[in-house]
């Protein structure tokens, strides 16, 4: 009498590789969904559609910040992911921004705008190829969690900082071009220096301020929504006098030693 070989368990072993559960590709799901807010911003630049531009670059800053969550949460983290979230940041936070400003104030310089512009995206480059070699490397002993140089996403708000300004009734950045030409290319030396920089990953909150803490939150969030170009105004100064404070931090114990 034959004998029931039972499951081929060999059968679903391949079959589990073959497949996966849908909830695992949503990470990247929304890594595209940044990337095509990105480049569809190149598009409303083309046709002067500024406010628009702007926003989808902010939405793609917004939505870089949940594919690593959802990753986290979902335990889809993979390699793959890992490069496309790169890949995405280079458009998104390094070709969208810098072709953004080119085209919004620096057309008239010709040549040495087009250079000062290429020196953005370079730097974004730069940076996120760094991130990638170092993404693994641990921490040493009694250091907190930070950045090295400006992170692209804050790199890329820092660069459309003019836009922001003209958008918002405050300065009209195309009076000034070879300034904004300068200051675009500053912000890409600085995506690439070593200046450490806050990651909230370090910000502790004291339980008794926890509801103080998400009023604040919320009230920026209102205010984003009713006056954004104002409030992203007010934020990238208050980031770059951040970076102003690295400077000095790091400057200082040089001066002391010599």
């Amino acid at each position: 009498m034959d004998q029931d070989p039972g499951p081929d368990l060999t059968t679903g072993a391949r079959s589990d590789r073959r497949s996966m559960p849908l909830v695992m590709l949503l990470p990247n799901l929304v890594t595209l969904l940044g990337l095509c807010a990105g480049l569809t911003s190149m598009r409303y630049v083309m046709l002067e559609m500024y406010e628009a531009a702007a926003a989808l670059i902010v939405l793609a800053a917004l939505v870089d910040g949940l594919d690593g969550m959802l990753a986290r949460k979902l335990n889809a983290a993979s390699p793959f992911g890992a490069e496309l979230d790169s890949l995405s940041d280079f458009v998104c936070f390094g070709v969208a921004p810098g072709f953004f400003v080119y085209h919004f104030a620096l057309q008239d310089l010709g040549g040495p705008g087009w250079i000062l512009a290429l020196v953005f995206p370079l730097g974004a480059c730069l940076r996120l190829a760094r991130f990638n070699v170092n993404r693994d490397v641990p921490l040493p002993p009694g250091v907190k969690p930070h950045f090295t140089g400006v992170p692209a996403p804050a790199g890329a708000m820092l660069g459309l900082l003019p836009v922001f300004l003209a958008l918002a009734g405050w300065l009209d950045a195309r009076q000034v071009p070879f300034l904004v030409a300068l200051y675009l290319a500053l912000v890409g030396v600085l995506m690439i220096s070593r200046l450490p920089t806050p990651s909230l990953k370090a910000v502790r909150v004291p339980r008794s301020m926890a509801l103080a803490v998400l009023l604040g939150v919320t009230l920026y969030l209102a205010a984003l929504a009713t006056r954004p170009w104002q409030v992203l105004v007010l934020t990238d100064l208050a980031y770059l006098a951040v970076v102003l404070a690295s400077v000095f931090k790091a400057i200082r114990p040089r001066s002391k030693a010599a």
